[in-house]
């Protein structure tokens, strides 16, 4: 008996210890570096740097267009601003763009990612910093979650005049299950010790974030991409997505194929005149 408590006791330390690591490797993951730079674009940038509410600092590249609206470009997870160097190139003869390392990745500052929670401030102040310059109105193209801190971020700001987002997640809860679904129905009280560690560590359940309700309450152009073929964010969370989309400046695009941070062929154009369309 006294052996069979002691397994269980051991078992249930393990358990609550692999809840905390898998926590941490979720708000400081390894970062992606990009490989890319804005000279092989052809883009002369302008290096700033954006204070947070909580004084981390925010590295991004500005390319101004006197006149022109403007689109912050936010990029996914675990990457860093260099991963849409593309992007930006294809949007920059038209639009003042704004490349974001969101905190903790690339040149930013931050211990940790809060999957969201400050993310949204974050935009709010590199939109003050846009319209500090004179640069507006302003559009948001986000990738995975970068796409979901645009639509959460939309619902507060209304600065924000049109949100396209690509392969975004619907809520946090959704994609923990499914990533820990290896764990059957242990899959359930795992996550609630993930979200108590957010509790502890971030001061907020950040789970409770959901970009579906967020998307439910806009009324602003919104674009959603996906692909059927997403092997990191399922094609249910687009389909969840597209159903909270109730307003009818709403647009999708979805693909058969394509891998996460597969780049449609066309999106480039496709965001050009969605932007140029509403960003007036």
């Amino acid at each position: 008996m006294k052996l069979l408590v002691y397994a269980a006791a051991l078992g249930a330390g393990g358990f609550v210890l692999l809840s905390l690591v898998s926590f941490w490797l979720a708000v400081r993951p390894p970062r992606i570096a990009i490989p890319l730079h804005p000279d092989e674009f052809r883009l002369t940038v302008e290096n700033v740097t954006i204070a947070s509410d909580d004084g981390v600092k925010l590295a991004a590249w500005l390319l101004p267009r006197a006149g022109a609206p403007a689109v912050v470009l936010l990029h996914g997870y675990p990457a860093e601003k260099a991963d849409l160097l593309p992007m930006a190139a294809a949007l920059a003869p038209r639009f003042t763009v704004l490349l974001l390392d969101q905190r903790y990745f690339g040149a930013s500052g931050g211990r940790a990612t809060t999957l969201g929670f400050r993310e949204r401030a974050d935009l709010a102040r590199a939109i003050d910093f846009l319209a500090a310059r004179g640069f507006g109105p302003v559009g948001v193209f986000g990738f995975s979650f970068g796409g979901a801190v645009a639509l959460l971020t939309a619902t507060e700001d209304p600065r924000i005049r049109a949100v396209a987002a690509y392969a975004p997640f619907a809520d946090l809860t959704s994609l923990a299950y499914e990533l820990y679904g290896w764990l059957g129905p242990l899959k359930y009280p795992f996550v609630l010790l993930l979200r108590a560690w957010s509790r502890l560590f971030l001061g907020h359940d950040v789970t409770t974030l959901s970009p579906e309700r967020a998307a439910a309450a806009l009324t602003i152009p919104v674009l959603l991409i996906a692909s059927r073929q997403d092997e990191q964010i399922p094609f249910s969370h687009a389909e969840r997505l597209q159903q909270a989309l109730r307003n009818t400046r709403t647009e999708v695009v979805f693909t058969d194929r394509g891998r996460h941070g597969e780049m449609p062929d066309g999106l480039a154009a496709r965001l050009a005149e969605f932007f140029l369309l509403y960003l007036r």
